[in-house]
């Protein structure tokens, strides 16, 4: 069974799960060789034959003060290896507890880890390893607790592996091995029954085998590598060969493994089928193995170990059968892709009137363990997203790809851009890199963001918010407003409105369907949408003027311009206030209003009463009668009589009665202003006839003189006159004006 405890170190955020450093390559091994050859268990830890650092070693004139229990808590976890000083060196450790307790606090005798079908070291692991369960497994070969360690030595950039594991009983020798594994999803479920294993060999793994006795010590232990990858085979020369730690005081050993040779304690659950111990975390003499390697020394670093794998087998043979195995992980070997978007991460940066902002992200690659990396770095965009405060979307999945840039043997950090891209659209915006991790040397991916909320690799467009300016009556060249001011009643009002700092639109045919903003192909043409006029009053902002005309009216905006004149007559006088509104382009423009309170005084107009004036001009109609009458009591006038009257006025030159004694006949001339003709005058004694003028009309200060003559009609009555004695005389006082308000 397998169940891992622990990972590596965690130094900083996005990290992705990775496995062991192992720094150096042939070149660092030259550079060393100068530097004393510390190996394996003569630098900082102890390989004693127990798990406690309450005892130290002496070996090769250097203490060790550490050992298992300085890195792993009674329940197997990791104690934190960082930031811890006095672990200098220590990068990293796993710990695999391969056993179950029952609810009972039983020991569970099944094992979900163990091989089967011809499962051979000599395989790849995909294809040749198979894993099942078994019942009832209480021998020597059922591991307990496998775990491992990771050591650079400050001093000299030696590293080191370290490895260990607990077996259920000491019942005769025991042939174990390791292997160090770069593809970190190299494993094995149960779950199902019977399963082939997932995850292939790469080049440079390395597989651990020895052998130790019942009583405790260790005879032999040999590295092997595996060349090539999946299709690769498993070298039959050991690289490197050693024998029992203990044994070796001095040091400067390449690779050593030993067994307890006493009764030992650890502080996790461990068990043996020891009939006085079983559960509990005591082991006998021979079920406690562990070693080290120096992979600087031997020429294996240079590679990223993720996974290992303790197993016990039939015998060293490398094409031996196994039994039980453990599987964990460690942490030190691992990538961290740091994105530095363009615009700003958190920035917020309002679109321009283009509607075209550049954008671009750059990416550092780190890569901890191996001193080249070769890959490739995918950036992707995301957006334009939900732009609200309270949104965490990210572009951890998904979005568009913008570009593929690859490394080849690059050094830590290494730095990638993007390149350009063109954003014509509103929102959030986010970036993505995705490192592909370097499998030929066990380089974990990584991507930036790492988590769903990050917000880190974010920024925001804004809207452009613009200015409408309005003016009742004209716009001067240099954007000044002479307002309308006044107009009669009855002649219309007029608005015109200038709209400036409008965005362009959207693109459309670019990289991200079906929004296509991004490197558009098209549109990203001026700002549309409508202006709309409203008239008020009289005397109120909130009522909606009358009259002739529309009110409201709307006019297409076509980007930044002056829009107008609108007009309407409204049909009562009064002060009135025009309003103005454009309803913007979202997402890129917002929309702006003027006047919405009516104090502008630049949208004031007065409809005024139309203004009248009044002045008396008096003229008057001369009248004139006359009494004619027979001298002989009793007689009456002849029926036939003819009365004829003549009124003169003056002219240049002449009098009034000068022109009248002159008795000219002709209206018009001679001071003739006018004559009436009264016939058949008579039948009485005495009769009074009198003019009737309603056409001619005097209206000058002047004195007028009448002429009235009778002709009775027959020779028995004498015909009289008036000879220009009658006469009158006008004087006219007007109202010149403009008089005053009525009433």
């Amino acid at each position: 069974m397998s169940s891992t405890k622990s990972a590596g170190a965690r130094r900083r955020r996005r990290w992705l799960t990775g496995g062991l450093a192992v720094v150096g390559s042939t070149v660092a091994v030259v550079a060393l060789t100068a530097a004393p050859a510390f190996a394996v268990h003569d630098l900082a830890f102890q390989l004693d034959g127990d798990v406690s650092a309450a005892t130290t070693t002496n070996v090769g004139g250097h203490v060790q003060l550490f050992d298992w229990s300085s890195f792993f808590d009674s329940s197997g976890n990791q104690s934190p290896i960082l930031p811890d000083p006095s672990r200098s060196g220590f990068t990293a450790s796993g710990f695999d507890r391969d056993f179950v307790v029952n609810a009972n606090g039983t020991y569970n005798t099944s094992d979900s880890t163990t091989y089967t079908q011809g499962s051979k070291d000599t395989l790849n692991i995909h294809s040749g390893w198979v894993c099942t369960a078994s019942n009832n497994v209480t021998n020597k070969g059922d591991i307990q607790n496998d775990y491992a360690l990771a050591y650079t030595d400050p001093g000299t950039g030696q590293q080191i592996l370290y490895f260990a594991l607990e077996r259920n009983s000491n019942s005769g020798d025991a042939n174990v091995a390791f292997w160090f594994l770069q593809d970190p999803t190299a494993n094995c479920s149960t779950a199902n029954g019977t399963t082939a294993w997932t995850g292939n060999h790469e080049d440079g793994d390395i597989l651990i085998v020895s052998a130790f006795t019942g009583g405790g010590s260790v005879s032999t232990i040999n590295a092997y590598r595996w060349n090539g990858g999946a299709n690769g085979s498993l070298g039959t020369t050991p690289i490197a060969s050693g024998g029992d730690c203990q044994a070796n005081t001095q040091g400067g050993d390449n690779i050593c493994a030993t067994a307890n040779t006493g009764t030992i304690h650890t502080p996790w659950l461990t068990n043996n089928n020891g009939k006085t111990t079983g559960l509990g975390n005591t082991l006998l003499p021979g079920e406690f193995f562990e070693g080290g390697i120096n992979l600087t020394t031997t020429g294996l670093s240079g590679k990223c170990f993720n996974t290992f794998v303790g197993d016990t087998r039939s015998s060293q043979s490398l094409t031996a059968t196994l039994f039980d195995f453990a599987r964990g992980s460690l942490g030190e070997c691992h990538s961290t892709t740091t994105t530095t978007p363009n615009p700003a991460a958190g920035s917020s940066k309002e679109i321009p009137a283009n509607a075209q902002v550049t954008s671009n992200d750059s990416a550092q690659i780190k890569v901890d363990g191996v001193p080249k990396f070769s890959g490739t770095v995918k950036f992707s965009l995301c957006g334009p997203l939900d732009a609200s405060p309270s949104s965490t979307t990210n572009c951890q999945t998904g979005g568009v790809p913008i570009s593929t840039q690859t490394l080849t043997d690059v050094t830590s950090p290494a730095t990638v851009g993007s390149g350009d891209v063109t954003l014509t659209e509103v929102g959030k915006y986010c970036w993505r890199a995705d490192y592909s991790g370097d499998s030929a040397r066990g380089v974990p991916p990584s991507s930036d963001p790492a988590d769903a909320t990050s917000q880190s690799e974010c920024f925001t467009i804004t809207p452009k918010t613009p200015t409408l300016t309005t003016c009742s009556g004209t716009f001067s060249p240099t954007g000044g407003c002479t307002p309308g001011g006044t107009v009669d009643f009855g002649n219309p009002v007029t608005d015109n409105a200038n709209l400036t700092g409008t965005a362009n639109e959207p693109g459309t045919g670019g990289i991200n369907p079906p929004d296509g903003s991004i490197n558009p192909t098209g549109g990203n043409g001026p700002a549309q949408g409508t202006i709309t006029f409203t008239l008020v009053g009289p005397g109120s902002c909130t009522r909606l003027a009358t009259g002739t005309g529309t009110n409201p009216q709307s006019v297409n905006v076509n980007g930044d311009g002056t829009y107008g004149p609108v007009s309407f007559t409204p049909d009562a006088p009064g002060v009135y206030h025009w309003k103005a509104s454009y309803s913007g382009d979202s997402p890129n423009t917002n929309g702006a209003d003027t006047n919405s309170g009516c104090t502008d005084s630049n949208e004031d107009v007065t409809v005024r009463q139309i203004p009248t004036t009044i002045s008396t001009a008096q003229k008057a109609f001369p009248e004139d009668s006359a009494t004619i009458t027979s001298s002989v009591s009793g007689n009456s006038l002849p029926t036939g009589g003819t009365v004829v009257f003549s009124l003169y006025g003056p002219t240049a030159g002449a009098t009034a009665q000068q022109n009248c004694q002159a008795h000219g006949t002709t209206v018009g001339s001679g001071g003739l202003l006018y004559t009436e003709t009264q016939n058949n005058v008579g039948g009485s004694n005495q009769v009074m006839v009198h003019t009737n003028n309603t056409t001619v009309a005097v209206d000058s200060n002047a004195t007028f003189f009448w002429r009235v003559t009778y002709n009775p009609g027959d020779t028995a009555h004498t015909g009289s006159q008036s000879d220009c004695v009658e006469n009158v005389t006008t004087t006219f006082v007007n109202d010149n004006g403009p008089g005053t308000l009525f009433p």
